[in-house]
């Protein structure tokens, strides 16, 4: 897949733990841990925004595009 997470990498840097990302962003710990890992389909904007207001980020400081 060409679109990368790297949601685990701002969330070391900010010391942020998924359960906690998880309750502050109001989705379920599984949920978070599926888009960390990159096993979901896509993402609603309202998800991502929760996020980066979270760990004071942009979306592409926790998703990256490679073309291969």
């Amino acid at each position: 897949m060409p679109i990368i997470v790297t949601l685990d990498v701002m969330m070391a840097r900010r010391k942020m733990p998924l359960n906690v990302l998880a309750e502050r962003v109001g989705i379920s710990i599984t949920n978070l841990s599926l888009l960390k890992t990159g096993k979901v389909k896509g993402v609603r904007f309202a998800t991502l925004e929760g996020i980066c207001t979270e760990l004071d980020c942009q979306p592409g400081d926790i998703m990256e595009f490679r073309a291969d």
